[in-house]
């Protein structure tokens, strides 16, 4: 087996799992989990998600793809698949919550097995309460939903019908002293409506990835924080395009090249890694640093 299973023990927990009320006394591990710097975000939603949930999640997402932010999700068709590929896109860490135990045979869902990998391979982590060989069963979802809402920061909801689980993980949030954010959702959408009933409730309305980091403790250059942290990933040739563009502001491509001291091929690599990441625009001609 690929990234064998290893127990992991209640000192080695994310800190703010070993402060619920309902604490696991035992979790195994497959993978790595972020390390110390890096701050929880779990991200549930509708397994139905649409195109606007889709599109807003990606945008929120890459907003934070300099931070040092992980993305916690459940594995599940929908909003937590979508969370962790699009994390995967734009370099930051994800773990799974599972509901299923960890051994290849039994996770689920099965069609997101080889998401499973992906994250594995990019030195992220799958985590779970259950015997390597356990099933995932109508229980084990809710005490998956407990484990990522207690190990996170702050729960973002992106997706939820009226009688949505995503709902759970909201209430749990709300119980464990977390603060949860939701994506607002056109009145009358099945939807959105357990999104719009959370922020009636007196849920924080998310308007942007910036009222994300503000919820996770980081100040943005739009509350005046001056320059934002950059991503500890980056390549020499991603580094060298954003400190040219700090330098001299918005270029055409020819000049940030240049500047750079990059060839075509090295340029051209990077310019789309940093697009996707979220770190960059090209707008009228010129590329800029968001």
């Amino acid at each position: 087996m690929d990234f064998p299973i290893h127990p992991l023990l209640p000192k080695d927990f994310p800190p703010l799992l070993r402060e619920i009320p309902d604490a696991p006394t035992h979790l195994s591990i497959r993978g790595t989990l972020p390390g110390p710097e890096y701050i929880y975000l779990c991200i549930v939603g509708s397994r139905r998600t649409t195109q606007y949930g889709s599109r807003t999640l990606s945008q929120l997402i890459a907003g934070l793809a300099r931070y040092p932010v992980a993305i916690v999700s459940g594995l599940a068709w929908g909003t937590d698949a979508n969370a962790h590929k699009i994390a995967l896109e734009v370099g930051l860490p994800t773990v799974a919550v599972m509901p299923s135990g960890l051994n290849d045979d039994v996770m689920y869902p099965t069609m997101n097995r080889p998401l499973a990998k992906q994250i594995l391979k990019s030195g992220g982590a799958l985590i779970s309460e259950n015997p390597a060989n356990f099933k995932a069963m109508l229980h084990s979802f809710a005490q998956r939903n407990r484990i990522a809402a207690g190990m996170s920061k702050t729960a973002l909801i992106v997706e939820a019908g009226e009688k949505s689980g995503t709902l759970i993980t909201a209430r749990l949030a709300l119980d464990y002293n977390r603060e949860v954010l939701v994506v607002p959702h056109e009145l009358g959408h099945a939807t959105g409506l357990g999104c719009n009933t959370l922020i009636h409730e007196g849920a924080t309305l998310v308007r942007n990835s910036d009222d994300v980091l503000e919820a996770l403790g980081f100040t943005t250059p739009s509350t005046g924080s001056g320059q934002a942290t950059l991503p500890m990933d980056l390549t020499d040739a991603e580094r060298s395009i954003l400190e040219a563009l700090e330098l001299e502001g918005a270029m055409i491509r020819d000049e940030l090249i240049e500047m750079a001291e990059l060839t075509a091929q090295e340029a051209s690599i990077a310019l789309s890694s940093l697009q996707i990441r979220g770190l960059i625009n090209e707008r009228l001609g010129k590329i800029e640093r968001i």
